[in-house]
Order: C-alpha cells, then sequence, then structure tokens
C-alpha cells in the first residue's frame, strides 16, 4: 500500500513540475520577439504563493512547491483538489545572497476554475494567494535544469539583450523581485527541458500592448 501511494505521488509531481496533457498555464500574448529573447503580455491571473527564506534557489523551490502541492492534493478549507498547471514559478527577491537574492516566492497558477475563488490554503502551510494585473514580460528560454549555478548566469544573458534593445530601461521594480525562473519540465526529463527567465517590463515599454503577433 505504501508503495502504491508512492508511486502516485510521483505521478502527481510529474504532471505538476511536468508536463502532463491538457495543463492549463496563464494566457499571454507575444508583443516582440527577437533571437535571444520576447516581451509577452500576461492577461489578469491568480497565482498561489509560498514565501521561503533560504539561499539556494534549488532548496527554496522544492520547499515552496512541496507546501503549494499539499495545497492542491486538498490541504485547504475547502478540501478541494486542483488541477496541475505550469509553470511552477520561483521569484527572486533581491539582497545580498551570493544568488543575488535572500528570499523566494515560489507559485502556482490557479486554474481556470478556481481563478476567481480560490480554495483558502490551511494557515500552516503559509501560502497566500495573489492576484496578478495584466503585464508585460520580458522572456529569456534555456534548455537543461535550472540550478543555482546558472540561474543568475542566464538572468544576466535577459538583462544584456535587453540593453541592447528599445526594452533597455523599461525593466520594472514594481514587483520588487529581481527575476523569475518559469520551470515547466518533469524533473524526470533530461532531453528537451524548458525554463524561462521572467523579468517585468513596465507599462511605459515600447510596444508594452497586444500587436496581435501571437496569443497562447
Amino acid at each position: 500500500m505504501e508503495s502504491r501511494r508512492l508511486s502516485i505521488t510521483l505521478i502527481s509531481v510529474v504532471c505538476l513540475l511536468g508536463l502532463c496533457n491538457a495543463i492549463e498555464s496563464p494566457e499571454y500574448t507575444v508583443v516582440h520577439s527577437e533571437s535571444e529573447f520576447e516581451i509577452r503580455l500576461y492577461r489578469q491571473s491568480s497565482w498561489m504563493s509560498a514565501p521561503v527564506r533560504d539561499i539556494s534557489f534549488e532548496k527554496a523551490t522544492r520547499n515552496g512547491y512541496h507546501r503549494l502541492f499539499q495545497y492542491i492534493q486538498g490541504a485547504n478549507l475547502n478540501f478541494s483538489r486542483l488541477s496541475m498547471t505550469v509553470p511552477v514559478l520561483t521569484s527572486i527577491v533581491p539582497g545580498a545572497g551570493p544568488l543575488h537574492s535572500s528570499a523566494y516566492f515560489v507559485r502556482f497558477y490557479l486554474p481556470v476554475k478556481f481563478q476567481a475563488n480560490p480554495p483558502s490554503p490551511l494557515p500552516e502551510l503559509n501560502l497566500k494567494s495573489v492576484a496578478w494585473d495584466g503585464h508585460c514580460v520580458a522572456v529569456r528560454k534555456f534548455s537543461g535544469f535550472a540550478r543555482d549555478g546558472n540561474i543568475v548566469k542566464e538572468a544576466e544573458k535577459l538583462a544584456t539583450s535587453l540593453s541592447r534593445s528599445p526594452w533597455a530601461n523599461h525593466t520594472s521594480s514594481e514587483s520588487g523581485y529581481a527575476y523569475s525562473i518559469a520551470q515547466y519540465s518533469s524533473p524526470f526529463k533530461f532531453i528537451g527541458r524548458v525554463n524561462e527567465v521572467w523579468v517585468d517590463i513596465d507599462k511605459s515599454g515600447e510596444g508594452c500592448k497586444s500587436s496581435g503577433v501571437a496569443a497562447y
């Protein structure tokens, strides 16, 4: 019985951090695209957020994800089970740590069914529902695993690309996050992994509005 429970849990983990069929994700429109990055306009959306204090991005993501996983499996006041979504988004708060961070927020995109009225998490999970207004994000894709050793480099590459673009002076500090790492792939997937670095763009950013380029 214990091994069966473990198998079910592993499958659920694969679905949440990986890609089961028909997984929901936040909707956006691509307003600008270059070889090294693109600018997306995300629609208004709701997320469940887990604050974590840790030096390590990897440990923080695991800690926050574990609490979010309990929440979607029914650890909420409604005992509701929520469908899997992607990405798992870890936002990095600027600080003095070796990874340019002192704290993190790990986030789970709420399924459309629960966007307007998400179940309240159990208090001991220390989770909070967060509503995001529509906003623009600069995105750089990268493969492999998102690790402590490579996320800063990927964020720096995005910053360099932006510095040579019309968005050079339009990164936003309103959110309070240096950048975010979006993970789409299962931890058991070793080839063709998909990750992204996200940096918020302020509302005055060049062309930061829907242009009908592509909608997702």
